[in-house]
């Protein structure tokens, strides 16, 4: 009997640790595609390749409107604080972690205004050691007195 035990005990380690390293092999995985280095101090990448995600979220572009529903009149960079505090709600109410964005697309009203207060944006992906393929788009106009909308995919 007490060969029989240790027979079930070793079996039993040896699945769980199998199981377990092909839990590993089997996890998502980012690779960062940048060919030359000057877009660095841009806080962006070239490109990104995710393989193995276990979920992708596609988010609607977060802008500054409360929880209210009403749009924020303040200024660019009060927007963008709100919007990036958007942003993050929408990730973790999925359960998704801000480092995992691969794709940000931001529009803005003024290019001129935002790159005033860009350091906010660029510390948060610090903050949050992101790796993201972007793209920045001046529009016309943006909904109501909006001045800045982000747009992101989140892979897990």
């Amino acid at each position: 009997m007490k060969n029989q035990v240790k027979i079930l005990a070793i079996i039993l380690l040896t699945t769980t640790s199998l199981l377990s390293q092909n839990k590993k092999e089997n996890r998502m995985k980012k690779r960062v595609i940048n060919p030359w280095e000057w877009q660095n101090e841009r806080s962006y990448v070239q490109a990104i390749e995710v393989t193995k995600p276990e979920g992708t979220l596609y988010i609607s572009g977060q802008t500054a409107i409360n929880a209210d529903g009403k749009s924020s009149t303040g200024n660019m960079k009060t927007q963008l604080i709100e919007s990036i505090k958007n942003l993050e709600k929408v990730i973790t109410e999925a359960g998704y972690d801000c480092k995992n964005i691969v794709r940000l697309n931001i529009y803005t009203t003024s290019s001129e205004e935002l790159f005033t207060c860009f350091d906010v944006f660029q510390n948060w992906i610090t903050k949050h050691n992101i790796k993201q393929a972007s793209t920045l788009l001046e529009v016309k106009s943006l909904f109501e007195t909006l001045k800045v909308e982000l747009e992101v995919t989140v892979v897990k």
